[in-house]
């Protein structure tokens, strides 16, 4: 489950691998509202965890995420993850929320 920070419309949550990755990498024509989150030039990003849940092989975080571009400009997203330890012992993330 995905809903990206940067998303508006009939698009704003991905439910598939394929509209997770066309939000970071753009260049998806069924997104094409996607410009590559990640190739943005971020300079710097921070995580800052407002609060932790572990329940057996999951993990919830929530709290912030601190991002400077290439220019210096700082954007702080409210954001909450949950992770889950798959049988081999990789964590995966199950569903991710951030928002402005």
């Amino acid at each position: 489950l995905f809903k990206p920070t940067l998303t508006t419309g009939d698009q704003v949550f991905r439910p598939t691998r394929e509209g997770a990755l066309s939000y970071f990498v753009g260049g998806n024509p069924k997104y094409p509202n996607d410009g590559g989150f990640a190739l943005k030039g971020w300079r710097e990003s921070k995580i800052e965890n407002a609060a932790i849940f572990l329940h057996g092989e999951t993990a919830t975080t929530t709290g912030n995420v601190i991002l400077t571009d290439k220019a210096g400009n700082v954007t702080k997203v409210d954001k909450t993850w949950t992770f889950l330890k798959d049988a081999d012992g990789n964590l995966r993330i199950m569903a991710h929320h951030s928002s402005l």
